[in-house]
Order: structure tokens, then sequence, then C-alpha cells
């Protein structure tokens, strides 16, 4: 073989280079393409939890400001309790949502949201818990459907029994929108189960609105420890269960029985003195219709 020939067949100094920038992209698309995102359980105790504690939250906004008008007219807040409630749903999710921070029940489960759409678009993490937050568009239809979806459609349903919709004595087109809103009523609630039971199935999406948006609810921080105690609500259960034992059994028992039982524990002097002066003293019974001698005032 002669030197010339050599000299060709000999590759550049950045050829290996040139080559390794030219197949890492198709290296790359090939193992994300055969790696699959970590499946990752969240606790639906902890998601019904957060729902629950950011509609106390709300109800105690509600309790505080109505407060501050308690002076007033006595009644004047009733016919503005949907935009009261709207306000608030908005104040909270204009400083939690917003800017991407939790909502209150949320941050006690250590719950966030992240934008399920763009997970499936990438490939294996860490630990699965990763993922971007919201969009701004998702935020927004977010706002939409949950402050004023709630408050249209609350005060649709008290200017239609105002309005008397439902009567048979209405004009027609009336009776109609009323049917027609309690038809998509019934419709939504159906919905809601169906979704109640994928997420009890799957644990994804506890309403709709999470579902429409692919807005799923997960762990902030994989090592942090549930916040809320469990002594307050252990005791709640026990008082319930307690409660329901007795409210089965007592229609059960005698009462008659009962207080005959618990008479000589609950009996003192002075109800005996007074118990024997109502009886009878041949048969130690109490008269029907006592009569009372004058003047020695014998019964």
């Amino acid at each position: 073989m002669s030197t010339s020939s050599i000299i060709a067949t000999t590759p550049s100094q950045n050829a290996w280079v040139d080559s390794y920038q030219k197949f890492l992209p198709q290296w790359q698309s090939f193992t994300l393409s055969h790696q699959a995102i970590i499946p990752i359980t969240i606790s639906r105790v902890n998601q019904f939890d957060a729902a629950r504690l950011d509609v106390e939250m709300s109800a105690m906004l509600k309790e505080q400001l109505v407060k501050v008008f308690s002076l007033m007219k006595p009644g004047m807040l009733f016919q503005y309790e949907p935009e009261l409630d709207a306000f608030l749903e908005f104040l909270i999710w204009r400083f939690s949502i917003w800017v991407d921070k939790p909502t209150p029940g949320n941050g006690l489960m250590n719950l966030r949201y992240r934008d399920e759409r763009a997970v499936e678009t990438r490939g294996k993490v860490r630990t699965g818990l990763e993922g971007p937050g919201l969009t701004i568009a998702q935020k927004i239809w977010y706002c939409v459907a949950t402050v004023g979806g709630q408050y249209i459609w609350a005060r649709l349903q008290s200017f239609s029994a105002f309005r008397r919709w439902g009567d048979s004595e209405q004009r027609p087109l009336a009776r109609r929108a009323w049917i027609l809103i309690q038809r998509i009523e019934g419709l939504y609630k159906a919905a809601s189960f169906g979704n109640l039971l994928i997420f009890l199935c799957t644990g994804r999406y506890r309403n709709l609105i999470e579902r429409a948006l692919r807005a799923r609810l997960v762990y902030e921080s994989p090592n942090m420890n549930r916040a809320v105690s469990f002594e307050y609500m252990n005791r709640q259960l026990v008082w319930n269960e307690f409660s329901e034992m007795l409210l089965l059994l007592l229609p059960l028992l005698n009462s008659s029985t009962f207080k005959n039982l618990l008479r000589p524990f609950s009996r003192d002097k002075s109800s005996s003195s007074t118990e024997d002066e109502t009886s009878c003293p041949i048969c130690q019974a109490s008269p029907t219709i006592p009569f009372m001698a004058l003047p020695c005032q014998h019964r």
C-alpha cells in the first residue's frame, strides 16, 4: 500500500466529534422512546382533605368578612352572597394558583398542580414528581370554571327560583328553561359521579375541571410528612362512632326499665320524701287524680 493511499484513508482529527454530534439526537430519541414515565401514586385521602380544607378556609374568610358588616342593616349581605363567595374564591386563586403556589389546603397536604400534558411529552424522570406547573391558559380557565362558573350557576338558580320558573302556570319558555337547567344539573352530577369512580381507581383528577384542564395534583416535596395531625381526627372518629352506637341502641331500650335501673343512683332524700308524700300509703303507687283534704292536707 502506498503512502498516498494511507493518507487518503486516515480520518481527520474532528471526524469523531462530527459523528458524535450527528448521531446524538438519534440516540436520545431512541433511548427516550424505550423509557417509561415512573408511575406515582398520590394519596386520595390527601387530595380530598385538601379540597375540604380549602372549603373550610373560604368559610372562615367569609365569616370574618360578614363580621365586618355586622353593624349594618341586617340581611344586607344575604342578597349579595354569590358575589361574596366569588370574591373570596378569586382572592384564593389570585394569591395561590396564579402565582404558582398551592392553595391553603394543598399546601397543608404537600400537594401542587402539575401540567400533565407537558409531562407526557418528556421521558423518564428521577422521582416521577417533576414537571412544570400550570400554564397561563390553564390558570385562566381554572379561574373561569371555578369562580365564574360557580357564580353564574348560583345566580341562575336563585333567579329561576325567585321567578318560579318551575311552576306549571309560568310561560312555556320559562318552563323549558327550568327543565333545561334541571337536565344540565343532572348531567353534571352524573358526570361528577363517574369522575369520582375513575378517581378512586386511578387517583387522578378529583373533579371534572381538573380532568378537562389536565391539571394533576402531585406531591410538592417527596420527603415531606403529612402536615395535619391525626389526633383530632381520631377523637372525631371515636365520638362519631360512639354517638351512632347510642342512636342505634337507645330506641331498643325500655324506658321504664332503664329509669328503674338508674333510680337508686339518682334518688336522694328530698326526692324520696316527696315521693313518699305523693304515693299511696297502701299500694305505693302514684294516684291518677289526687285529692287533698282540708284542713289536714292529707292526700
